[in-house]
């Protein structure tokens, strides 16, 4: 699972919402709703690769466009955050996530009724991925209207529906294939998708009670066409603020940026196979579904344990290398997978991949913001979200490629461990060479001002001599100037 731009969001303080967070109550069922959204948002993608070898079969495609699905899908729903945050923030998160239910919905309905892989690409990839971005940003930004005391275990809670989500629709999945075919289960899910819908009517504004007025600061409060022209003047203010190409000036988050697309190339496509790669292993369909299931089972208790292990006051001054290890860690799993020959082995790697792949995106945006600060974090989690899209889009079809070329899966798991590995390498050693130049620039600058210093201190004293000696030559014409009287 991954976190697009408001994954995490910034806190909303009383000041700015003109009331205090209820942090309760009916916020309580709006988390029910965004739990039930963000897990078809981020499980969808995943569970769809259950029909992927029966559809391959249908309609004659091979690996590398069958696997272009998930990665148009999960690209469209990454790239379309900052849209649906500022349609979020023109018409609020109810409409947005009944929108987008109903596009999830229409998408998989008339998804089933393809009869080629482009028709596919278009309806589950480019219509489905609108669905989900609207779904995902609009969740998570009304959970931020509801709480701010309680928000993060809100967000926990919500975010709990991504391995939830996973673990239910694998078998489910396999379930319906099994019985309806591919086009019916198609239809079957876009039903079950617009429960979205239900969910999103769920999340009504937040209409401050009178017994909170008391802390509501004494502010004009906006009309809604006041509130309209303020949104429209400041839409190319928000437009520059996700697109703030100065971050690429800075060191750290460079570095940042390259792991994290290395990361993202290899991360989905031994989810989109491995399905795949069981059966063709031997293992019974089931079976092979329930991999997913116990991967999202395994992650979706390791997301709170690394949270806690990350905020410890050892490993929270070393986070970012933290990070690097739970790349090596993940990219390690897939490197193995290939040397397993049995179902019972199969699920050993399937926990150790739900293991490396919750500690990773734990500690994914932890870390963004570790080095951007809460200040900047916004405008660089959503270039750092566009610029993923790319390897997100390309690595499960080139994953995929590879099988076709050489008939063996092994190679998929080689390239994606491979090119995980070498990016948790290189944020490893990229981050000790940029701490020992922010240590020697933070010295280089502490000796410049230490110069500075000194210079001011000899021109202080140097201006109290050139003082005194006024006043002593001021004295001696003074005797003088008296002597001369006298005389």
């Amino acid at each position: 699972m991954f976190f697009p731009l408001n994954r995490i969001m910034s806190p909303a303080p009383k000041d700015v919402l003109g009331y205090k967070p209820p942090d309760g109550g009916w916020g309580w069922m709006v988390v029910f709703g965004a739990h039930i959204s963000i897990g078809f948002a981020y499980s969808t993608p995943k569970a769809l690769s259950i029909f992927f070898k029966e559809i391959q079969m249908d309609l004659g495609a091979s690996y590398s466009e069958i696997a272009w699905i998930s990665s148009i899908m999960l690209a469209v729903m990454y790239a379309g955050g900052p849209v649906s945050s500022v349609l979020v923030t023109r018409f609020g998160s109810r409409p947005i996530v009944m929108t987008g239910g109903l596009m999830c919905g229409v998408s998989m309905a008339t998804a089933s009724f393809g009869s080629s892989i482009i028709y596919l690409y278009f309806c589950i990839g480019i219509i489905g991925g609108c669905g989900l971005s609207l779904n995902l940003n609009a969740s998570l930004t009304i959970i931020s209207k509801y709480f701010l005391v309680k928000r993060p275990l809100a967000n926990g809670l919500a975010m709990a529906g991504s391995p939830v989500f996973l673990c239910f629709l694998a078998p489910v999945n396999q379930y319906l294939l099994a019985r309806f075919g591919w086009r019916g289960s198609l239809l079957i899910l876009g039903g079950m998708m617009l429960n979205c819908c239900v969910a999103g009517a769920l999340m009504r504004p937040v209409t401050p009670p009178d017994k909170w007025t008391a802390f509501a600061p004494q502010t004009k409060v906006e009309q809604p066409n006041e509130h309209n022209t303020k949104i429209k003047r400041n839409f190319g203010r928000n437009a520059k603020k996700f697109l703030d190409l100065s971050f690429f000036k800075d060191r750290g988050f460079v570095i940042y940026l390259i792991g994290n697309v290395m990361f993202i190339f290899g991360a989905y496509a031994p989810i989109v196979f491995l399905s795949a790669y069981a059966i063709n292993q031997g293992v019974e369909k089931y079976s092979a579904a329930y991999l997913l299931s116990i991967m999202g089972f395994v992650d979706m208790f390791i997301r709170p344990a690394t949270g806690l292990i990350a905020n410890s006051k050892w490993i929270r001054p070393r986070i970012q290398y933290f990070f690097s290890f739970a790349m090596v860690f993940n990219g390690t799993c897939h490197l193995l997978c290939p040397l397993i020959k049995s179902y019972a082995f199969l699920v050993v790697y399937a926990a150790f991949f739900g293991i490396g792949f919750g500690m990773v995106f734990a500690l994914i945006f932890e870390c963004l913001m570790d080095l951007m600060g809460s200040q900047r974090f916004p405008s660089a989690v959503g270039l750092v979200t566009i610029v993923e899209c790319f390897p997100m889009l390309l690595g499960p079809p080139a994953a995929g490629l590879l099988v076709d070329v050489f008939g063996d899966y092994k190679y998929l798991f080689f390239m994606c461990g491979s090119v995980i590995v070498t990016g948790g390498l290189f944020l490893f050693v990229m981050n000790i060479y940029n701490y020992h130049m922010l240590d020697k620039e933070k010295a280089a600058k502490n000796n410049e001002q230490g110069q500075k210093d000194t210079e001011n201190q000899d021109q202080a004293k140097t201006s109290e001599v050139e003082m005194e000696q006024t006043e002593r030559n001021g004295a001696q014409q003074d005797v003088e100037n008296a002597e001369t009287v006298e005389i």
